[in-house]
């Protein structure tokens, strides 16, 4: 015995890797909302235009395409026929 604690394999504890957020999480239905226009905004755009789309300000909508279509039923559709416009090349 070498009257140390080093005899052992060193155990590091054990750490969560998962970030906890202050944040409140988005309602059901509101996540279903952001799911739906996110994959529509991809089929349409594509990666990099669907992520500006989504994110920056739309003035024809009167914000971002993201909060409005999370925040209501009403806003989705809008945004929806947003993006259905632009697919077919009408005021983008």
């Amino acid at each position: 015995m070498t009257g140390t604690d080093d005899d052992g394999p060193e155990t590091k504890p054990r750490r969560n890797h998962f970030r906890r957020s202050d944040r409140p999480k988005l309602a059901p239905d509101a996540a279903g909302r952001q799911g739906r226009v996110t994959k529509l905004a991809l089929e349409t755009l594509g990666k990099d235009e669907a992520i500006a789309y989504l994110n920056l300000a739309s003035d024809k909508l009167g914000g971002r395409p993201l909060d409005l279509a999370t925040g209501s039923a009403d806003g989705l559709r809008q945004v929806e026929q947003d993006l259905a416009a632009r697919r077919a090349g009408v005021g983008a």
